[in-house]
């Protein structure tokens, strides 16, 4: 190599270092970062009174400084897979839920990257546009005409309702006697578990027809705000804690329900019994139907399949949140403990009309759970028109329910309701059910 080549050599080595330095070395990931996102549903965007007649409560204004007025907040992680997919991880408490139905990429017609978060077990889904950190667009619920409420999301946020760290003037941890509705004519009991932590703030509520999920917040000075997120459910609960340590809150589920709700410590205070809430009217001993698979096959519980079998008959809705809980407990326990004379028929009763798509709703809440018995179509999900399809029964009160039958049909109890994982009941249910099981099975 001569004098001058070498020289334009160095030059070339030279330039393509330079211009290698300022050559931004893209991120290992494909979509919206990694990590910690704080979102909210924007429930005052679509404006609702905050009780059914619209008056203010008596004595107390309800005043949140503490937090964004409507503002029903939940955090989620984004997990990439691999540097092309990822899945989103819903925080609500000890409950984690995957969501994995995503599609993301670039719009044509705006310019924007849009991501679909589908939740198919529920019919909803949340339509958005991402830029740089913040993901803004709507929760859609298709079960529900024209139904939305304005989504968004900021990443790197990882707090809930506030940063802030007032110091609570009381610790709110146990059992609360509460009344919901009572604003109306028809108010209802439930039972608050509420654990405290300094600031954080998680429990549920128990109602004798089933739970509120599980719910994640914070206690600020007399304030107390919880709220959940599943994809079904948009719940928001604020409260304050008066001078005699007694409450009175607000409870909104997305922006189609609101109500007024008291509370006061009360560590004996029971709901209603469950076995004793629903029950056949006068002449009838026996549960009779007969409804369609998803293939279009009609099923009795006097089919050869359950003829001398006990059985479970499970009143549901694939869109009932307290409904999966309860059919992921069913399906577990049938795994763990198989029996050849024990079989459980669904009946789901559902808010979409059309076969073609309550079947579809079907198969894919039986995908989700590995369900490994029938669950038919049974109708509509309101409860009158329920009734109608089970005359046998005084109503339907609750999806879930559970009727056990035996050999020939003929009722043995009848469970109203579902207090899921969330709840402190939920084990001693377990204990409860397996002990009737096998004392069913045995006798």
């Amino acid at each position: 190599m001569n004098y001058r080549n070498l020289i334009y050599f160095t030059f070339l080595c030279i330039l393509c270092i330079g211009i290698t330095s300022c050559i931004k070395v893209p991120d290992q990931f494909q979509g919206i970062p990694p990590g910690k996102w704080r979102a909210s549903l924007r429930l005052d965007d679509i404006r609702r009174p905050l009780n059914k007649k619209a008056e203010p409560l008596p004595d107390e204004q309800l005043k949140f400084d503490e937090v964004i007025q409507g503002e029903l907040p939940f955090t989620f992680d984004v997990v990439y897979d691999t540097p092309e997919s990822f899945h989103l991880v819903i925080n609500n408490g000890a409950e984690n839920i995957e969501v994995r139905e995503i599609q993301y990429g670039r719009d044509i017609a705006n310019g924007h990257d849009t991501l679909h978060i589908d939740f198919p077990h529920y019919d909803s889904y949340i339509e958005a546009i991402f830029e740089e950190d913040v993901i803004e667009g709507k929760w859609v619920v298709e079960t529900r005409k024209d139904y939305f409420i304005p989504f968004l999301a900021r990443h790197g946020q990882g707090h809930r309702f506030t940063t802030l760290n007032k110091t609570p003037v009381m610790d709110v941890s146990g059992n609360w006697e509460v009344t919901f509705d009572i604003d109306t004519d028809a108010p209802y009991k439930a039972i608050g578990e509420f654990k405290q932590n300094g600031n954080t703030l998680t429990g549920t509520f128990r109602t004798e027809t089933g739970d509120y999920r599980f719910l994640d917040g914070t206690i600020q000075d007399n304030k107390i705000y919880l709220s959940c997120f599943d994809g079904s459910h948009a719940f928001l609960f604020e409260a304050k804690i008066l001078e005699d340590k007694s409450m009175i809150g607000s409870f909104r589920s997305g922006t189609h329900y609101t109500s007024t709700w008291s509370a006061k410590k009360n560590a004996d205070f029971k709901l209603g019994d469950p076995d004793k809430l629903t029950f056949l009217k006068k002449g009838y001993d026996k549960v009779s139907f007969s409804f369609p698979n998803t293939e279009g096959k009609y099923i009795t519980p006097a089919d050869d399949a359950y003829k001398g079998k006990f059985k479970i008959i499970q009143i549901l809705g694939t869109w009932c949140p307290n409904c999966a809980d309860e059919t992921d407990f069913l399906t577990k326990y049938l795994k763990k403990h198989p029996h050849d004379n024990l079989e459980i028929i669904g009946l789901a009763f559902e808010k979409h009309k059309e076969q073609d798509k309550a079947f579809a709703a079907i198969n894919t809440f039986k995908k989700r759970f590995d369900v490994p018995y029938e669950v038919l179509w049974a109708g509509s999900y309101k409860k009158n028109e329920a009734a109608e399809k089970l005359s046998m029964l005084n109503h339907i009160l609750s999806y879930p329910t559970m009727i056990f039958l035996d050999g020939d049909n003929k009722v043995l109890r009848i469970h109203t309701g579902f207090s899921g994982p969330a709840t402190s009941t939920f084990g001693k249910f377990e204990e409860d059910f397996h002990e009737f099981i096998q004392k069913m099975l045995n006798d």
